[in-house]
């Protein structure tokens, strides 16, 4: 076999990728309304495929909720240059920390089972803060040079209102109350 048949062989397969996305969204779906120990079978239903499929791509609990998590990290952040190259700076601002609550909300579901493994945890909970925060730094920063938020609003300012924001995230009602005060937030940040 030669190595660029081999490396071709190595690519997962379209309908194996699909089925991966169709079980990260599924298990989110679960895991918002039941929690994380929301039944994996009913993972696998929602995502239209066999428990055996589930375990293919997610060999333990563990690995599906990392995955899930991971996965709401990774949309977050790429949303960020999306969200710059189609809207003005202070509107993309204001979308993703919209998406920031949506974002809060995954993680109040699997945050106590990605505590069940403090290693693993501890390792997604570091890495996915750096690329948050470099996200959250790039909007700050383009609607400011934009001059669509006021120019004395810095990066440490969004951080320390959207920290008050998120307080309280795990109890319920917290997302409409979020939504609410960021909707206030945006309103004074704005010079439009």
């Amino acid at each position: 076999m030669s190595e660029d048949s081999e490396t071709r062989s190595r690519k997962p397969r379209a309908d194996s990728l699909r089925n991966r996305d169709r079980l990260l969204a599924a298990a989110k779906a679960a895991f918002a309304e039941t929690g994380a120990e929301a039944p994996l079978e009913d993972v696998a239903r929602r995502a239209g495929v066999g428990i055996g499929t589930l375990y293919r791509h997610f060999p333990t609990r563990d690995a599906l909720v990392a995955a899930v998590y991971a996965r709401a990290v990774e949309q977050l952040t790429a949303s960020a240059e999306a969200l710059l190259a189609q809207r003005p700076a202070g509107e993309a601002l204001a979308a993703w920390l919209d998406q920031l609550i949506d974002y809060l909300a995954t993680k109040r579901v699997v945050a106590p089972a990605l505590r069940a493994d403090p290693c693993e945890g501890e390792r997604l909970y570091v890495s996915s803060g750096a690329t948050i925060t470099a996200a959250l730094r790039r909007l700050t920063d383009a609607a400011r040079a934009a001059g669509d938020i006021r120019p004395d609003i810095g990066f440490e300012d969004v951080v320390r209102m959207m920290t008050g924001v998120s307080q309280g995230y795990e109890q319920p009602g917290w997302e409409p109350s979020a939504r609410r005060l960021l909707d206030v937030m945006m309103t004074g940040l704005l010079t439009k």
